[in-house]
């Protein structure tokens, strides 16, 4: 066979290929339309490779009860979200103000409500694991960690050492890590840890560490619970960088929620499910690890613990912000390191700009990802226009995932606003109905403000044309970052 013939018949199979994924794009992974798009610009303008690509990090993840819940715990949760689903109206405060907030999450999550929680805010790192720190030398129980990142360097040697120290006192120590997160993790890490009988699991993990076809699904949850009576949750990984070490990054400005009171047994509940997917152990029910026992601590800040993943029907923490950005009637004061909202996210910022809520978003001034930063610029700059205020963050880097609304609700965990945390990456935010840590958040805000550059419609208007370049090219791809 001639050479021509031998290219021409690899280019009718590249093609053939490119139209049979090209049409599970479209008709089997019933994507959204703007995701659809791009994946098929990826398929047919790059033949052979965007098919290696689309392999890799393309793939939906569809399984129904992913987690394996038993029909005992399944009702369980059911019936419970419907219970409080018809208790809430009862309820004073801002609870009943909030009370379709409410139901929304209880609908589409069941996200269950606890009243009887105490917070504390961290938004320093040496603040934040100096605390946990203390947390784990005071465990007598049990203490299990889950991170998306977690570096085998100074910081994740001191958290390792302190574990293998409990573990030898016989407190039960789990540890769970996303392996794209931790990639310079070797189980070798952990050896002192596991003949000490702490157990470690991978999410997700590798074949032979090379080959990951669920690379686009990742656990990017950071939670920490110990004794089941204290829980962790917000953008703190574990590495050196998070207390401002890393020269490049600078200071670390991240956010991080620690709890006691019933919301706990939800972190823990979603430990435990996350660690039993990961390791395929026959697991115990969720309630013989800790008791479902509501509103008996002291505390009184409620919490709605809410839980979302490439699993989920529904983009549960998207619409939860959607809820809350449409239900103000004030202010909305947003911290996130990445800005790549859908349309939905978009508009609902544009409404709220155009109904007179005063809406702030804060980003960095520094990429810790080029690409997705040109993304970041391209989309706030389109709500310039609207009378947004764009703060960009230049006392070093702003990894931060809040949002306080009215200065009465607010959000804190690992939900990035862009595409990869909508549907891609599983993810939890703890979202508090408490004025007074709402007032926390918002003054925090304020004040990280000071540290700040506003990006203004006229500074936008002047970027050079390589910089428009790279915004519109990284916004075409938006969808699938």
């Amino acid at each position: 066979m001639e050479f021509g013939n031998i290219t021409t018949l690899i280019l009718s199979l590249a093609t053939i290929v490119n139209i049979i994924f090209a049409g599970v794009v479209v008709f089997i992974e019933r994507r959204d339309i703007g995701s659809t798009w791009a994946w098929l610009m990826v398929l047919f303008f790059i033949p052979v490779l965007g098919f290696v690509v689309y392999i890799f990090l393309g793939r939906q993840l569809k399984q129904k009860n992913f987690f394996q819940l038993t029909a005992e715990e399944l009702n369980f949760f059911q019936e419970t979200a419907d219970k409080q689903f018809q208790e809430i109206d009862s309820h004073g405060g801002l609870l009943q103000k909030y009370a379709d907030l409410v139901k929304m999450n209880l609908k589409s999550s069941n996200a269950l409500i606890t009243t009887d929680n105490e917070v504390k805010i961290f938004h320093d790192g040496k603040a934040k694991f100096d605390a946990l720190f203390e947390d784990i030398r005071n465990a007598t129980k049990e203490i299990n960690i889950e991170y998306y990142i977690l570096k085998p360097d100074e910081l994740g040697k001191q958290l390792r050492d302190l574990l293998t120290e409990k573990a030898k006192e016989g407190v039960k120590v789990r540890v769970l890590y996303d392996e794209v997160g931790s990639r310079r993790m070797t189980p070798a890490f952990f050896s002192e840890l596991i003949a000490q009988g702490g157990e470690v699991a991978v999410f997700f993990p590798s074949w032979f560490r090379l080959i990951n076809l669920r690379i686009n699904n990742r656990n990017h949850r950071k939670l920490c619970i110990i004794d089941g009576e204290i829980g962790y949750v917000g953008g703190f990984n574990v590495g050196d960088e998070y207390l401002g070490l890393n020269k490049k990054m600078g200071y670390w400005r991240d956010t991080h929620f620690r709890m006691t009171g019933g919301a706990v047994n939800l972190i823990q509940g979603r430990f435990i499910m996350d660690w039993s997917k990961a390791t395929n152990y026959e697991r115990q029910p969720l309630a013989d690890h800790f008791s479902f026992q509501f509103d008996h601590h002291p505390g009184n800040s409620a919490v709605q613990l809410i839980s979302s993943g490439p699993n989920s029907q529904t983009e549960h923490l998207k619409l939860m912000y959607l809820k809350l950005i449409l239900n103000a009637k004030h202010s909305v004061f947003i911290q996130t390191p990445y800005f790549i909202p859908d349309a939905s996210f978009a508009d609902a910022c544009k409404m709220a700009l155009l109904s007179g809520v005063d809406v702030r978003i804060m980003i960095p001034n520094k990429p810790d990802h080029p690409f997705v930063y040109s993304a970041t610029l391209s989309h706030v700059g389109e709500l310039l226009p609207y009378g947004v205020k764009i703060l960009q963050y230049e006392k070093g880097f702003l990894h931060a995932k809040t949002i306080v609304v009215d200065q009465e609700v607010a959000s804190v965990g690992t939900m990035n606003i862009d595409p990869r945390s909508f549907r891609l990456n599983f993810e939890v935010n703890a979202l508090v109905y408490d004025a007074d840590i709402a007032q926390e958040l918002h003054a925090l805000f304020l004040r990280d403000s000071e540290s700040c550059m506003e990006l203004t419609k006229e500074h936008y208007s002047k970027r050079s044309y390589m910089a428009r370049t790279r915004q519109a090219i990284s916004r075409l791809l938006s969808p699938i970052l």
